[in-house]
Formats: structure tokens, sequence, C-alpha cells
């Protein structure tokens, strides 16, 4: 069973979480299929995403048995996504997948659901959490990733962190009624606005680290960096392609 869906309804593609029965454990393995995921995403026609989680919760974070590093599946970190994402959070949202809902566009959350970020009690962080100071007011960032207290829906909305908060049971219609309405926008309006805002908005240390690692693995990962090594070791003149 893939540990990430990708339903597509209209222009609208929903992505979810699908590791339900460990209420949605970022494992590596799931990392990749998200990363694979954000990927199709950007490059297909959808043009508006909802990112869910399957079950009763959005996600507990990473999975502590095989954690995977963040970045890579982080929108607009690992992969550049130019197109507006709607988080639809259920349950409990944890650490890591705390990260995820950060870096989309909008969220719309369910009135019992609940953030944490716990990583400063169990000692360990990627850094990412950091520009959320660039999108609350920055005492209650702080007193969000310091001390690891739940944030409830209602309080994510006061500080501005949630768009809506709506019955569990009207979750998925909300989001998907914004993603649809965002992918009936003008795309290269929508698209242009998300990424001069990635533009204004300051980065903290790790999520710049994940960008410029992101353009090198591009590079190493490249046909043109086989071709070039191929070429040195054949002793002739190599043909880049630009792929």
């Amino acid at each position: 069973m893939s540990l990430i869906s990708y339903e597509i309804r209209g222009d609208v593609a929903i992505i979810t979480l699908n590791r339900a029965d460990k209420y949605n454990a970022v494992s590596r393995d799931l990392g990749d299929e998200l990363t694979a995921a954000w990927q199709r995403f950007q490059d297909g026609p959808e043009r508006a995403a909802v990112l869910t989680g399957a079950g009763k919760h959005f996600s507990v974070g990473a999975d502590l048995s095989d954690p995977p590093e963040i970045w890579p599946f982080s929108p607009d970190v690992g992969v550049a996504v130019d197109k507006p994402v709607v988080a639809a959070v259920n349950g409990t949202c944890v650490g890591g997948a705390f990260i995820l809902v950060q870096f989309c566009d909008l969220c719309v959350m369910a009135d019992d659901a609940r953030f944490i970020y716990p990583e400063a009690k169990v000692g360990l962080s990627g850094g990412l959490i950091s520009s959320l100071v660039s999108r609350i007011p920055h005492k209650i960032a702080m007193e969000f990733m310091l001390l690891g207290d739940p944030l409830s829906a209602q309080r994510a909305y006061e500080v501005g962190l949630v768009n809506r908060v709506v019955p569990q049971a009207d979750l998925m219609e909300v989001a998907l009624d914004q993603a649809t309405r965002l992918a009936a926008m003008a795309p290269l309006v929508v698209r242009t606005l998300k990424r001069h805002v990635a533009a204004t908005l300051p980065r903290g240390p790790s999520e710049l680290a994940g960008l410029a690692r992101r353009d090198i693995e591009t590079i190493r990962n490249s046909d043109d960096f086989a071709e070039g090594t191929a070429a040195f070791n054949e002793k002739r003149a190599p043909r880049f392609t630009g792929s």
C-alpha cells in the first residue's frame, strides 16, 4: 500500500499521508513518496492541492524508529512548489508534520485538532521550525517552539497560523472549496505572487541550507553530471543537455 495517496478532483490534487495504522508517522519511505507527490503536483496540470492525513490524525510527526530529514519533502524547500497548497489538519499534528503545514499557503483546521512541537523535550531538531517567526508573532512562536505546549485550533486561528476553524465533519469540504477557488484563479498571477511572497519572507538557516542542498543534489543527480563524469573518464569533450 502506498504511504502517500494522490487523488485528483478536477484541477485539485488531494495529497494524503496514508499511514493511518501508525497515525501517519513520517518515516523515510513516506518522506520519499511525499517528495515524489510534490514533484508530480508541480509538474502536472493540477492548479492547487490539499494536504491532509488519513484517519483520526494529520500526523504524529517523525517516526523515531526511522527518522527522516524533513527538508527534502517540505514544499518550497526540498521541492519547488509554486502552486497553492491548502493544509487540512485533523486530530493531532506533531513536530515535523507541523513543519509541512507551516510551509503550506492556507490552513483549515478541525476545531478539535491541535498542533504540538515537542522537539525541545526530546532533544532533536532540524531547525526548520525557526521560519515560524516570520509567519506568526515572535513571542507566540517562541512559546510554541521552546515550551512544547499544545496549540489548540482556536489559538492557532487567533495568532494567524490558521485561516479557518471548522467542525471535523466539514474539514475536507471547506479545504476542497478553498483549493477549488484557488484553482479557478489566474495561474500566472497566483504562481507569481507565491514566488514573490517566498522571496519576501525571511528564511531560517535550516531552510536556506535545505534550498542550497536541493540545488546541489539536482546537479549531482543530473544527466549532465553523469555525462561530464563519463566524458572525463573517456577523455572526450562532454555533450551537456541542461538536464
